[in-house]
């Protein structure tokens, strides 16, 4: 079990959709998503998805571990961060 772990942090030289491609399905799904709506929250990609909260979390942790999502906070609600793909479509 470990040994695909090793596998997964040693593969950082991978950019763009190759890391998106080892990723898990859920996390593949959240970059579909965010590839199609510029911009959105960790509530708004639930809806979209249709995952739950705490997979949506799991999947922008994954992908941000990858740099192919940035996160800002929202002008209109600090409480919330905005989520954008940093990859360029295919």
């Amino acid at each position: 079990m470990s040994a695909p772990e090793a596998v997964s942090t040693e593969r950082t030289d991978e950019t763009g959709w190759e890391a998106v491609r080892e990723l898990p399905p859920s996390a593949k799904l959240v970059a579909k998503v965010l590839e199609y709506n510029e911009t959105l929250t960790q509530s708004q990609l639930a809806e979209e998805t249709l995952l739950p909260p705490r997979t949506v979390r799991y999947a922008l942790n994954r992908l941000e571990e990858v740099d192919v999502v940035e996160s800002r906070f929202s002008f209109s609600d600090a409480r919330k961060r905005l989520y954008t793909l940093s990859i360029d479509s295919r």
